[in-house]
């Protein structure tokens, strides 16, 4: 049966990625096709307060804050930047919802869903396996569960999200055409630890 949204951009990669996967060390899989809405908006206007009202959760106030809103993440990437991660399918319904709220006041709501991809890499040795190709200090103390941020993961753009620090897990939002770069990264960083 076809995806609705085409292939992925990892389908070429999903069983590298599998044999790469492991119980006890690693767990690398791709999360395609989820909504993905950037928001620009003055996070002190009254656009940002009723955005706020409409999605049931105030925008984070600082960058590198993740927060749960009605059917979505909202990972504020910036001082007036977020990004919101919802369900396949949903980035016409989240898209509405914001511009409505906006209610003309000065903002941008833009669909990015067909611009990036979602690796998760989760399991034991996933802190160790991403310290390899990144400079951000990933320990819990750090960097807990809800905590994103921008940065290079062997010299690629990524956004970072820790979505459970204990177990831990880690997602991974790349452009569509650095993905299969990263996701080989991952893989041949992988085979080096024989994970």
């Amino acid at each position: 049966m076809a995806e609705p949204y085409g292939e992925s951009p990892l389908a070429a990669r999903a069983e590298a990625l599998a044999a790469r996967s492991g119980p006890d060390a690693v767990h690398i899989t791709e999360v395609p096709f989820k909504a993905q809405i950037t928001l620009r908006v003055d996070p002190k206007g009254s656009g940002a307060e009723r955005i706020g009202t409409a999605i049931h959760a105030m925008l984070p106030n600082q960058p590198g804050e993740v927060v749960h809103a009605e059917g979505a993440l909202v990972l504020g990437l910036g001082p007036d930047e977020w990004l919101l991660v919802g369900p396949e399918g949903a980035a016409e319904s989240i898209s509405d919802t914001l511009t409505t709220a906006l209610d003309g006041d000065h903002g941008a709501v833009v669909d990015v869903s067909a611009h990036r991809t979602i690796l998760e890499v989760s399991g034991p040795h996933a802190r160790d396996l991403l310290n390899m190709g990144c400079a951000l200090d990933l320990h819990p103390r750090s960097f807990a569960t809800g905590r994103c941020a921008q940065t290079l993961l062997a010299r690629a753009a990524v956004v970072l999200v820790c979505r459970d620090a204990a177990l831990p897990t880690y997602w991974l939002i790349v452009r569509s055409s650095f993905a299969r770069y990263v996701a080989d990264w991952l893989i041949d960083a992988a085979g080096e630890y024989g994970w």
